[in-house]
């Protein structure tokens, strides 16, 4: 199972907010720089965290971007939804239509719990721990 660019890239700008947040709005242009990312690939992703609530944009000379809740209440499952839909490993895991053995299939077992697992670990980050993560490790460079 792979994860796409938009999950991989947007994640990592969301760290950027979350490493931000309380300091104004972080211009996606400063996002991209920061991440070695295309500002314009940036705006598109935003487009759809902004439709989820994750983020809301700030009009001005000194605008930009804001995360629209605190980081300690914004998931990594909540960012990767937002991003690439719901983490449902095959079709059948949410969608009984497709399979007529939908109810006895042992093998949707399998998938449904891989959903469950990525579900509950994604669930388990929190932005801001994945910010105090970031900054440890980038030690004195700051923002």
């Amino acid at each position: 199972m792979f994860f796409s660019t938009k999950a991989r890239y947007g994640l990592r700008a969301m760290v950027e907010l979350a490493m931000y947040h309380g300091k104004g709005a972080l211009q996606l242009r400063e996002v991209a720089r920061r991440q070695g990312v295309s500002e314009k690939y940036l705006e598109h992703l935003f487009r759809f965290l902004r439709m989820a609530g994750l983020v809301r944009s700030v009009r001005g000379a000194s605008g930009g971007y804001v995360l629209a809740r605190p980081p300690g209440e914004i998931t990594v499952l909540e960012v990767v939804e937002a991003l690439e839909g719901v983490l449902d490993p095959v079709e059948c895991v949410s969608n009984e239509e497709v399979c007529q053995r939908w109810e006895t299939c042992v093998a949707r077992d399998v998938w449904c719990g891989v959903k469950e697992v990525l579900s509950d670990y994604f669930s388990s980050i929190t932005l801001e721990s994945l910010a105090e993560k970031a900054l440890s490790r980038r030690g004195d460079q700051g923002l």
